[in-house]
C-alpha cells in the first residue's frame, strides 16, 4: 500500500501502489502545466464506506511513497481514463483498473 502525503501537515492518504503510480503520472502532468484540480476516491472496504476529495494545487507540498521498490508497468488505457477525468469538472476520479483479456474466437 502506497502513501500520498499532501499538504503542510503531511496527511497520509493510503492508496494501492499500482493505483498511486498511475495517478502520480497524471498529477505530475497537470502540475507541470501549473493546473489545479481535485482528486476523489472511495474509501477502502475496511472503512465504513464513504469517499474523499482533495484539491491539488502546485503550491501545496506533495509526496508519493511506494511499498514496492520497482515501478509497475503502466496501463496506458487506465492513464488515459484518469487523464480525461482530470480535465473534467469533477477532477480525477480514482476508479478501478480495467484489464482487458484477449477475446476467444
Amino acid at each position: 500500500m502506497g502513501v500520498l502525503y499532501y499538504g503542510a501537515n503531511a496527511s497520509a492518504i493510503h492508496i494501492d501502489d499500482r493505483a498511486l503510480a498511475h495517478i502520480k503520472v497524471v498529477i505530475i502532468s497537470k502540475l507541470r502545466r501549473d493546473e489545479s484540480f481535485s482528486v476523489s476516491w472511495r474509501h477502502p472496504d475496511e472503512r465504513e464506506g464513504g469517499r474523499s476529495t482533495i484539491w491539488i494545487h502546485p503550491a501545496i507540498p506533495l509526496r508519493f511513497e511506494f511499498d514496492e521498490a520497482d515501478a509497475p508497468t503502466l496501463n496506458r488505457e487506465w492513464l488515459e481514463e484518469l487523464a480525461v477525468s482530470a480535465n473534467a469538472l469533477g477532477g480525477i476520479q480514482l476508479v478501478e483498473e480495467h484489464i482487458r483479456t484477449p477475446e476467444k474466437r
